[in-house]
């Protein structure tokens, strides 16, 4: 989406005229098939605003009605985590297209909504929800690592199982301490490993959210 707006005219036409040689969707991702099933599914708000984190309150709703679509569809959901402008499920499942539709079903009935109660009609509120096929287990268990890493990543909290919106508490809680150290050490996300020091050193997205977070988690949702 970002690097389109950046194109001229004459490179936009040739983009067009390749992917539509190449039988690909004209704007938006490819789907990808995955011989196992697993999937990591990614979504973000338009132009990454926080849309979905406006309060709290709202980032559990939506929450709870993504993981209701996903049980539905899905043989496993293995890791989740909602963020306030993006989202990432990490999930197995047999009927890929049938997901996608539904997850852009609650996309729309949640525009709809927020628009609604923010008086924006008309505002787009989603990007696409694209896929990537997981290629082996280590390529899973990285996944499954920075989806429960992400909000450590972007500076909202310091431990895994600081955030609500996530299954990193879930995944702790089961999991023995020895073997989650071990599949961290062996599965470094990639994104993780070229910035060292991100868990310590990470600086806050969004000072203005995490505050208001931390006041109204314990007052509304508590």
């Amino acid at each position: 989406m970002y690097l389109w707006r950046k194109l001229n005219e004459k490179q936009r036409e040739a983009l067009l005229e390749s992917r539509q040689f190449n039988d690909r969707p004209w704007h938006s991702p490819q789907h990808q098939t995955s011989q196992n099933g697993r999937y990591l599914l990614t979504a973000a708000c338009y132009e990454h605003r926080h849309i979905a984190g406006l309060n709290p309150k709202r980032l559990a709703d939506f929450s709870e009605q993504l993981l209701k679509v996903l049980e539905a569809d899905c043989k496993e959901v293995y890791a989740r985590c909602i963020l306030p402008n993006h989202y990432h499920a990490l999930v197995h499942t047999t009927k890929l297209p049938q997901l996608l539709q539904n997850i852009g079903l609650l996309h729309g009935r949640t525009s709809f909504v927020w628009n609604g109660e923010e008086n924006r009609r008309g505002r787009k509120v989603w990007f696409n929800c694209a896929e990537t096929a997981m290629k082996s287990d280590q390529h899973f268990w990285a996944t499954l690592n920075y989806v429960h890493h992400n909000p450590v990543h972007h500076g909202y909290v310091h431990q895994w199982q600081d955030w609500p919106f996530s299954s990193g508490a879930s995944f702790l809680r089961h999991c023995e301490r020895e073997r989650a150290v071990m599949l961290w050490q062996e599965n470094i996300p990639l994104t993780i490993m070229e910035r060292p020091g991100t868990r310590l050193n990470c600086k806050c997205e969004s000072t203005a959210w995490s505050s208001s977070f931390s006041l109204l988690w314990h007052s509304e949702m508590a």
